[in-house]
């Protein structure tokens, strides 16, 4: 489903450091309908496999989620 498509994407765009790449998945999971919770996973994904870096780039993920509503 495009859910878990987005957030696939999500994680993907964390661990590569991409700021626009993670802006669009992550308001794209939240139309999908993906809750917070679920994108906060996704997120973590992305750091695990990004290491240090990737805890960097979560926080302008989490950014991003403070400006949206999820389901």
């Amino acid at each position: 489903p495009k859910k878990h498509k987005e957030l696939i994407a999500v994680g993907i765009s964390v661990a590569t450091n991409c700021e626009s790449c993670m802006q669009w998945h992550i308001e794209q999971a939240a139309v999908a309908g993906a809750n917070q919770q679920e994108v906060l996973e996704a997120i973590e994904v992305g750091i695990e496999m990004a290491g240090g870096p990737g805890t960097v780039s979560a926080r302008f993920a989490l950014e991003v989620m403070e400006t949206l509503e999820f389901a």
